[in-house]
């Protein structure tokens, strides 16, 4: 390969110049001082060309390496050159496309306004950015990420392109799975919360004169004396034949699954026959199932309403399906009710603020999390924070976590209100890395109906990778009434799994349940949260001295760490010094803060956190 010598070099020059006085300059000594003139500048060029040739291999070696398709063609588009990564891509071989055009990869998805688009802004700006569909050798079509520049000479004329493009299929596979399982619940292939909701709007929509919808949520009765008794694997068998048959039987209908054992049935209908339909289902899905070759017949709760009868709004209708459900579990098991105005009454105000929360949740801009940080109780030192969830009503003002997450957790709001808290801490925890903020770890408190939903691990893996954190950034914080709620299961294998993944594991309110001892010994935690009632009369009270001295006692034991919750005064602060906790949280060290106030009280400070623990989101006060 010909390498041009650049003549910008002295050296070459002056060999130039020396050359013609070799042969006429009469006098010998200086002729063989232009001799060593031309010699010097012919070793100069000659050692410009070996470095040419380096850099010219080293650019073909890294050209080699990319991952990233690279084509260069000429004004007409031909193909030039190719790297081994477009015959990768395309299953093309460099001499099968050399000379064609690369219009001859396109797929015929894009029309003609297209590629008039392209040209223009190619031609125009020098360079296009931009998804395309090409199609491989063998035909099959794929999604690329094409980058293309144009090459022009001294004169601002165009003479070739450089395109760079990435097969992106995987991650448009990735899209449509994440955009599936935003809509389909992951064990049943069924429409989930959020899908059902936009199919009852489209039910509702479409009822013409003399239809109704008769709509039933049922909850299937004694699920984790299945799980306890056969395994979570048979449960989950169980709920995939219960949801096999339950759309047998209901074709044409709307069917889905609520998560954990709550199933939803949408009938049009022309037929005035409700509470026979009910009664029907009830009957048909209460026949034995087989598992294990073990009969098993299940118990149903069912509420019901009938629409437009008893609404035409969706949201309307769901907070009446969940009164109804929850007052037919209020009458025992294995029982029908169907929503009545006296339900609506007895619930009004509470189903208003309902609304209100569905509403904050579908705006996000209502809802927000405080953090309050957390010391050791002797020197002050910051080990974390907690995220705490605020309900900021654009009529009431701030709503308390005791008022709205009771109403959450009945209505079945629980697992959204999670997710939100999910992705904003991890989105809080991202910008706060990028900013200067201690590295912490961040704590999320985890719902019973996170668990049972099934999709809290991908909703976890899902935020982690699209605010670029590690498990060892988060952990999942439970209370005790979760770890006793049957709808969860048996919680071992699934938190073992979770923690070997590098998430950590704590309990909340410690002692406030009566198996704290039983799940300390079964399951794996990192650190238990000494609830503040054990806290707020320290020192003076024999009984919360002795009783916290114990834990502490029981928790060094067990290699635990411990956070007392709720310190008011330095006075609790110095018996729990003495007590042996090294961490504490409340008034006496911080209030709860915005994230804009806690940034700009400790930005200043540099010194990173020693500890693993970290800041906590949980919806509480």
């Amino acid at each position: 390969m010909w390498l041009p010598v650049s003549l910008n070099r002295p050296l070459v020059w002056t060999a130039l110049v020396a050359l013609p006085a070799c042969i006429w300059i009469p006098d010998v000594a200086l002729r063989m001082v232009a001799a060593s003139m031309v010699a010097l500048g012919l070793w100069d060029a000659w050692r410009q060309v070996g470095h040419q040739r380096l850099r010219l291999r080293l650019s073909q070696d890294a050209i080699g390496l990319a991952n990233d398709a690279m084509v260069i063609s000429d004004i007409e588009n031909r193909v030039i050159a190719v790297n081994p990564a477009f015959t990768e891509i395309t299953g093309y071989e460099s001499h099968e496309i050399l000379g064609l055009k690369l219009e001859t990869l396109a797929a015929p998805r894009h029309d003609k306004t297209f590629y008039q688009h392209f040209w223009s802004t190619l031609k125009s700006t020098g360079r296009w950015e931009g998804e395309m569909w090409n199609r491989r050798k063998h035909g099959d079509e794929y999604p690329e990420w094409l980058k293309v520049r144009a090459i022009t000479d001294k004169r601002g004329k165009i003479t070739h392109f450089i395109s760079l493009f990435a097969d992106i299929s995987a991650q448009k596979a990735r899209e449509r799975d994440l955009r599936r399982i935003g809509y389909e619940d992951p064990l049943t292939g069924l429409p989930n919360r959020r899908r059902l909701h936009d199919l009852m709007e489209s039910r509702l929509r479409g009822v013409r004169a003399g239809e109704s919808l008769d709509i039933a949520l049922i909850d299937i009765d004694g699920l984790k004396s299945v799980n306890d008794s056969m395994g979570v694997e048979q449960g989950d068998r169980l709920l995939a034949r219960f949801a096999q048959r339950l759309t047998s039987y209901m074709a044409g209908s709307v069917v889905g699954r609520l998560g954990g054992d709550e199933f939803m049935v949408i009938r049009t209908t022309t037929y005035d026959d409700h509470d026979k339909w009910v009664a029907n289902l009830r009957d048909h899905m209460s026949n034995p199932f087989e598992i294990l070759e073990q009969s098993l017949r299940l118990g149903l709760t069912i509420g019901s309403c009938r629409a437009p009868e008893d609404g035409r709004d969706s949201g309307v209708l769901f907070q009446r399906l969940e009164s109804a459900l929850y007052n037919a579990k209020r009458l025992g098991r294995n029982h029908s009710l169907r929503f009545r105005p006296a339900l609506d009454k007895q619930d009004n105000p509470q189903l208003a603020l309902v609304s209100d929360l569905r509403a904050a949740l579908v705006s996000g801009d209502q809802l927000e999390l405080y953090f309050q940080t957390q010391h050791h109780p002797g020197t002050g030192e910051l080990l974390g924070m907690e995220a705490l969830l605020r309900w900021q009503h654009p009529r009431d003002g701030m709503i308390s976590p005791g008022e709205f997450i009771p109403l959450a957790e009945r209505h079945g709001l629980m697992a959204e209100l999670g997710s939100w808290v999910i992705e904003k801490a991890c989105a809080q925890q991202a910008h706060w890395a990028n900013n200067g903020m201690p590295t912490l770890t961040m704590w999320v408190n985890i719902s019973a109906l996170q668990l049972f939903h099934g999709d809290l691990e991908t909703q976890l893996a899902t935020c982690l990778k699209r605010y670029r954190i590690t498990p060892g950034h988060i952990g999942l914080e439970l209370t005790e009434s979760v770890l006793l709620d049957e709808r969860a299961g048996d919680m071992g294998p699934r938190l073992k799994a979770l923690r070997a993944q590098g998430y950590a594991i704590a309990i909340d309110d410690f002692g406030t349940g009566y198996s704290s001892l039983g799940y300390l010994k079964r399951l794996p935690v990192d650190k238990i949260k000494l609830d503040r009632a054990f806290i707020r009369e320290l020192p003076g009270d024999q009984a919360d001295a002795a009783i916290v001295k114990a834990v502490l006692s029981m928790a060094k034991g067990l290699e635990l760490d411990v956070i007392a919750e709720g310190v008011e005064t330095k006075e609790q602060c110095d018996f729990l010094v003495d007590a042996g906790c090294h961490m504490v949280q409340g008034f006496y060290f911080a209030r709860p803060q915005p994230a804009h106030e806690l940034e700009q009280r400790l930005l200043p400070q540099s010194q990173p956190a020693k500890s693993r623990t970290g800041s906590m989101a949980k919806a509480g006060p």
